[in-house]
């Protein structure tokens, strides 16, 4: 099921990452299970997988805290701005 909220994510989710990385989690999340929900059975397991890894992308665990990777912000932006029309 699709998350509208951050307070919609599991409860581990909710625990250990900072808003924004909840953010990209569910976001991530929700694009994977409308991709695959009617091809693959296992739509359910590739959404959480999928989210995680987008989460490890931008993300590193420091003692049992996420912060986020240095720069990353930047090179997602130049990413975005690289795509825009």
């Amino acid at each position: 099921m699709p998350y509208k909220t951050n307070a919609d994510l599991p409860e581990p989710v909710r625990r250990h990452l900072p808003a924004a990385a909840q953010a990209v989690y569910r976001e991530v999340f929700n694009q994977a299970w409308k991709r695959y929900r009617k091809t693959d059975p296992r739509y359910e397991e590739i959404a959480h997988r999928s989210a995680w890894a987008a989460v490890k992308r931008g993300y590193r665990k420091s003692g049992d805290v996420w912060v986020p990777k240095i720069g990353h912000d930047v090179k997602v932006r130049k990413a975005r701005a690289a795509a825009a029309p």
